[in-house]
């Protein structure tokens, strides 16, 4: 039987898991700020870790819909999606949970690679591409998640962004610790496949903390 510490829900934020392990060269600014980039209409994204789960939510402040959805990942067994009214706004509440068993035990690295939603290449990425499932619920089309080596990224679409076809990248933080990448990404040529790309450090170190705690809730 497993002990009764290990069963309680324990919040911890994810720069306890992710701190000291930056991947990305590509990215803005000298790292004495630990603001993060502030996303036009939204409100994170914030990230957390709930017993085995990696939580990342969001506030949409100009979308709204009127009732609750949860949807399942594809590929990913254990993993889902949750939008609903906001209770705090007149926005829309998005949160991702990301079971880290499908992470480390779910062969989603043996997916097909893909490059951002419409073809251009993933910022930071040597290969522009990483494995990766992509599809569409309501209000967000051509949502994307991505698992490589070291690092896990979610793509959100979002319109609007004002940027022309720019893509800008900046370091994110949680709390004062640098998680990862955080990228703004203007339309297309086409005026689609806009909105942001959040890719956070997956190193060996980080990898070996979080499967410690995978394995306990195993």
């Amino acid at each position: 039987m497993k002990n009764s510490t290990l069963t309680r829900v324990k919040t911890l934020t994810i720069s306890l898991m992710f701190a000291g392990f930056a991947l990305f060269s590509t990215s803005c600014g000298d790292g004495g700020s630990a603001k993060n980039i502030q996303i036009p209409g939204v409100i994170g994204p914030k990230v957390t870790l709930l017993q085995d789960n990696v939580l990342i939510s969001m506030v949409f402040e100009n979308i709204k819909i009127d009732g609750g959805l949860r949807y399942n990942i594809p590929k990913y067994q254990n993993s889902y999606l949750e939008i609903s009214p906001d209770l705090q706004s007149d926005g829309t509440l998005m949160a991702v949970s990301v079971s880290l068993q499908d992470v480390f035990n779910g062969g989603l690295d043996q997916l097909d690679p893909q490059a951002l939603p419409g073809g251009r290449p993933l910022p930071g990425v040597v290969d522009g591409r990483l494995p990766a499932v992509a599809f569409t619920i309501e209000k967000f089309k051509n949502m994307s998640f991505y698992l490589g080596n070291s690092v896990f990224g979610i793509f959100v679409p979002l319109k609007k962004l004002d940027i022309g076809g720019s893509i800008v990248t900046a370091r994110f933080y949680t709390g004062k610790t640098r998680t990862g990448n955080i990228s703004l990404v203007g339309s297309d040529s086409n005026g689609e496949n806009g909105g942001f790309l959040l890719m956070l450090d997956m190193g060996k170190k980080t990898k070996k903390r979080l499967k410690k705690i995978a394995n306990k809730f195993d």
